[in-house]
Formats: C-alpha cells, sequence, structure tokens
C-alpha cells in the first residue's frame, strides 16, 4: 500500500480500435517510496527544506498515475508551484518560470519510461560547466562542483558521441542532491542526480558521473522491456562507460577500475553462492517482488563481460561501436527484450551468424543470459597492469608469512596512488580479515595517519578493516567518521560490521548520539541492523584508547549468518 493503489478504466465500447481518447485523472499523493522531503537540518545548507524524488524500479506509481512498467515510453509535462526561493528543476528538457505565480512548467518533449520522471526543489543554484551543461547544487557546494567538473562532461559526452552517435537529450546538467539520498547516481534523462558525498572522491566521481552519461544511449533512450533484464541497461551502459574512460584516460585507468568491480563481483558471488538464480542476467520475477531487489552486481559486471564477449567476437572495438550505433539508432525511444539484442548483433554481423557464434560450446548466448555463477569468460586486463601489479605485490608482503613489515612498508607510498589502486588493496585486506594481530598493528603504524586525509571511499574502507579486526587504537576514528556522516553509502557497511562483530555497544552509543541528523529512511534502517542478532554489550570507551586492549573486556562473540539479504559491506553497488 505504500505504493499507491492501483486504477482501472473501463474504456467506452463504442471506441474504435487505434482512436484517440483522453482520460482526466484527478488525484493526490502522501509521502511514499518516490518522495523524499528533507528538513532543513537534513541539507547541507541548513537554510531551506528539500525535496527529491527517486523512480527507479517501481516507486514513481506512489508519485504520480502512471504505467510504471519500463515497456511503456511516454512524453509528459508538469506544473509545479513553489515557494519563493525555492529552486524547481524536473528531468525535463523544457522548462519556463511564472515568477509572479511562483508556477515552474517542464515539458519532456520524448517518450520516457515512467521511472525516469523526477523531480527536485530547495536551495539550489546553477553554474555553467560547458556549451550545453550546467551543475545545480546548493550554495555552500557550488564551487566545489565546479572545480571537480568544469569542461569535463563537455569531453565527456564528445567522446561518447564520437562512439555511439548524436547525444540526443539536448542538455545534459547535474544537480548534486543532499546526503540523505538513497544511492549515489540516477541516469534521469537531461538532469542527471548525484549525492553531494561523493564529490570528495575524484575518481568515483569520474566513473559515475560516465556511466550516467552512458545511461544517455543504453537505458533512457533504448530500455529494457522487463526489469527482469536490466543487464540490457546497466550492463550496457557500464560497457559504454570503459569505453569511455579509455578514450579519455586511457586503457590502465579503465582495466584498474574494472578490476576493482569484478573483485566486487566475486566477493558476491562467494556470499550467494554461485548457484543463486539472482546470479542469472535474465532473472526470474516472482510476483510481489519490489524489482529492486534484484539489483546486484551481477546486473553491472555480468552483463559487462557478456557485452565485451560480443565485442570480442567482432575482433575489433570499434566494429562493435558502430553495431552499438546502428541498435541506438534502430531502437531509439522504445524498449526492448535480449533477443532484439542479440538479432540485432547476428544480423550485422552475418560472418559471424554462419560461423554460428551464439552456440559456441561452453559460451552460448542462451547459457550467458541464463547460466547462474560467474561471467563465462572475463576481460583481458593485461593493459592496467602497471597499476594493478603494484596492489597485488603490496597485498601479498602484507599477508606472507613471516611478515616483514619493513618491507612492506617501503615497497609503496600510498599517497602516490590513484584511488582505485588503493581502495583494490584495502578490499582485498577486508576479504582477509581478521589479519593476524602483528598485521593489522604494522598495517595502522603505516598507513592510518595516510588515510585520515584520503577521501571517504578510501578511509571507510580502512575503518572497516579497523572494525573487522576489533583493532581498538583507532576505533575513535570510527566514531568520528560515523559522527559526519549522513550518507547510506558511509553509515551502512559501518554499522553492518560493528554489529556482526563484538562492538554492538558502541554502535548503539554512536546510533544514540548521532540519530537525529540522519534521515528518518536512514535512522530506520540502521534500527534494524541494531536490533538484530547479538544481544547489546557493554560499553566501550574508545577515547582514551592507547593500546590494543580495549578499556573494557568485551565477551567474545561469534556472529550468526543470517539468511536474509546480503549485507551492504560485502556488496557495494555504487551506481
Amino acid at each position: 500500500t505504500d505504493y499507491g493503489s492501483s486504477l482501472t478504466v473501463s474504456l467506452p465500447a463504442a471506441l474504435q480500435p487505434h482512436q484517440p481518447f483522453q482520460i482526466i485523472v484527478r488525484y493526490t499523493t502522501a509521502d511514499g517510496p518516490a518522495i523524499w522531503w528533507l528538513d532543513p537540518e537534513l541539507t547541507y545548507g541548513n537554510a531551506k527544506p528539500f525535496v527529491f524524488t527517486q523512480g527507479h524500479s517501481v516507486c514513481n506509481r506512489s508519485f504520480f498515475p502512471c504505467f510504471d512498467t519500463p515497456a511503456v515510453k511516454c512524453t509528459y509535462s508538469a506544473t509545479v508551484k513553489a515557494p519563493a526561493g525555492i529552486q524547481v528543476l524536473m528531468s525535463a528538457t523544457q522548462s519556463t518560470y511564472l515568477e509572479e505565480e511562483g508556477v515552474y512548467q517542464f515539458y519532456m518533449e520524448y517518450p520516457v519510461p515512467a521511472y525516469l520522471v523526477a523531480l527536485v526543489a530547495g536551495d539550489l543554484i546553477h553554474a555553467d560547466i560547458g556549451p550545453r551543461s550546467r551543475v545545480w547544487a546548493e550554495p555552500c557546494l557550488l564551487p566545489t562542483a565546479i572545480s571537480k567538473l568544469s569542461g569535463m562532461v563537455e569531453r565527456w559526452l564528445t567522446a561518447a558521441e564520437s562512439l555511439y552517435g548524436p547525444y540526443i537529450w539536448g542538455r545534459y546538467d547535474i544537480v548534486f542532491l543532499p546526503p540523505s539520498f538513497p544511492i549515489v547516481a540516477m541516469e534521469n534523462p537531461c538532469l542527471t542526480f548525484i549525492i553531494s558525498s561523493i564529490l570528495e572522491s575524484d575518481e568515483f566521481l569520474i566513473i559515475d558521473v560516465i556511466h550516467e552519461v552512458a545511461h544517455s544511449w543504453f537505458g533512457n533512450a533504448v530500455t529494457n522491456a522487463t526489469w527482469e533484464e536490466m543487464w540490457l541497461s546497466e550492463g550496457l551502459a557500464t560497457y559504454a562507460q570503459r569505453r569511455i574512460t579509455t578514450e579519455t584516460y586511457g586503457a590502465a585507468f579503465t582495466c584498474l577500475e574494472t578490476a576493482f568491480r569484478l573483485d566486487a563481483l566475486h566477493r558476491q558471488m562467494k556470499l550467494l553462492g554461485e548457484d543463486n538464480p539472482v546470479s542469472k542476467l535474465q532473472v526470474k520475477l516472482e510476483p510481489g517482488v519490489n524489482p529492486s531487489n534484484l539489483m546486484n552486481l551481477f546486473t553491472y559486471e555480468k552483463g559487462y563481460c557478456f557485452v565485451y564477449y560480443l565485442s570480442q567476437l567482432c575482433g575489433d572495438p570499434r566494429h562493435f561501436d558502430s553495431f552499438l550505433r546502428a541498435y541506438i539508432e534502430k531502437y531509439k525511444f522504445t524498449s526492448v527484450v535480449a533477443q532484439d539484442l542479440l538479432d540485432s548483433f547476428l544480423n550485422f554481423f552475418p560472418e559471424l551468424k554462419e560461423q554460428c557464434v551464439e552456440n559456441k560450446a561452453g559460451l552460448e548466448f542462451e547459457r550467458w543470459l541464463n547460466a547462474t555463477g560467474p561471467p563465462l569468460a572475463e576481460p583481458d586486463l593485461s593493459q592496467g597492469s602497471s597499476l594493478t601489479k603494484p596492489v597485488e605485490t603490496l597485498f601479498k608482503l602484507w599477508t606472507t608469512e613471516p611478515l616483514d613489515s619493513a618491507a612492506a612498508a617501503s615497497s609503496a607510498d600510498l599517497t602516490k596512488w590513484r584511488t582505485f589502486q588503493t581502495v583494490l588493496f584495502l578490499d582485498r585486506l577486508l576479504d582477509g580479515s581478521p589479519l593476524p594481530r602483528e598485521v593489522i598493528k604494522k598495517l595502522s603504524e603505516c598507513y592510518s595517519s595516510q588515510l585520515d586525509s584520503m577521501n571517504a571511499e578510501i578511509r571507510i574502507r580502512w575503518l572497516q578493516i579497523v572494525v573487522r579486526n576489533d583493532y581498538y587504537p583507532d576505533l575513535y576514528k570510527v566514531r568520528r567518521f560515523l559522527e559526519n556522516q549522513m550518507s547510506r553509502m558511509y553509515t551502512i557497511p559501518l554499522y553492518e560490521d560493528l554489529c556482526t562483530g563484538t562492538l554492538k555497544s558502541f554502535a548503539l552509543e554512536i546510533f544514540y548520539q548521532t540519530q537525529n541528523q540522519l534521515h528518518p529512511n536512514l535512522r530506520k534502517t540502521i534500527q534494524q541492523i541494531l536490533s538484530q542478532g547479538l544481544t547489546p554489550l557493554p560499553a566501550i570507551d574508545t577515547t582514551a584508547v592507547a593500546t590494543d586492549t580495549p578499556a573494557m573486556l568485551l565477551e567474545d562473540k561469534v556472529s550468526e549468518a543470517t539468511n536474509g539479504a546480503i549485507s551492504l559491506r560485502d556488496v557495494n553497488v555504487s551506481a
């Protein structure tokens, strides 16, 4: 019922087939999954209220009456009345503002699925960052957004156009949302939504924006007709994103980012099991199941691997680019199923069709789509070895017994590494946690102070290592981090780790101190994490800890594996 109720309209018997008709529905909507209201205290400026919508996958049925399926596309118009001083934006190609009436009018001239209708309103100002792009943000954030993105978006759009044809949506604007935004980014046409928290992590910002740029072709122009085949949007967008990054930043950077994501895919595979049906590209959506529950790394990375495999069959990725341009031109503004893509591919490359590549033993297209488990083939990432080899070397030094901490410490300078190198290294340490006591102590001595000055994507991983290893000397940093974070992606993983181990009382203490600065939805999620599993333990004073032992000795607890959803600390879907 949170999503609203269905409406059935009986058409007049006299209506002829294909005869145009009009239906007017007068309705009101209350709070629903699509609509997020924020008090001023939950914004960066703390000055004005804020509201945004998030339609993916099936939330917009709680926002307005619609055929809420990606198989149906339509144009839309909207009239929005707002108080003076509140800027309203929508995912539309045209907009006007009648100042004396306080009324905004929007029109999307191209057909889009319901989930891509989006609205945001708040204390937002803008700056142009390119000939067809501007950024919108709260006043205190705008200078940072400009410095990070000025000139960059046009560079990425131009690269994408050279690969996949003209950008058809007119403008490509970006709005940075408060940390309550529940995901990292959303590809709303003409107006990408991005969480402001990502601004401090340059490489993640680059990848996330380019991914949403790629959706302008794959997902927005051509859409998966059913939520059971989300890979048609996410897998193709991930492939296109990496083609764009290769063109603009080189193959080594792209291979590094891909290695980082494939590591995460295998981590998720280990947790879910290789025979889990959600690892299929064509997932069966049971009645009553929210399609958003099917969003996982298989949608992105296994889908990407299949698309990459198709590109390799062509021999040259530029030949595959030509196919994708033709595919977009043929199907733009429509919704497709996997067979449409694959039939088009074989018709575009008749020589491959003659070779029956779709039935190649062990790599059959049908097996790609319907087999559980890991990708049937993965890309060659050797072009990224200059960036990935140092990570592998450092990880091996820290995890080989007996530990030679001096050699490990002197083998690499993390301050000179790319962010994706550092997070790949830390993720692998996380996978190996808990680590031997000597190792975690020496790691802290070598890197803890360095990591303090790095971005949040790096810091949260180090703090997860601290928590999973019960390393009390650095617990005060966990507290400090959570006291300054209001974002779901930087709070949930730490709370889940704290509650899985022996530090649940510490988590409760921090939550009670910080809950008023969190959005009610996030507060509810953390309360659910805190209410599961272990009974509360004695509080720890982490402010005066200076050794490896806590101020109070804690009972040893062993967390029990749950049969519910896989925890976010192990599954990072970022865009």
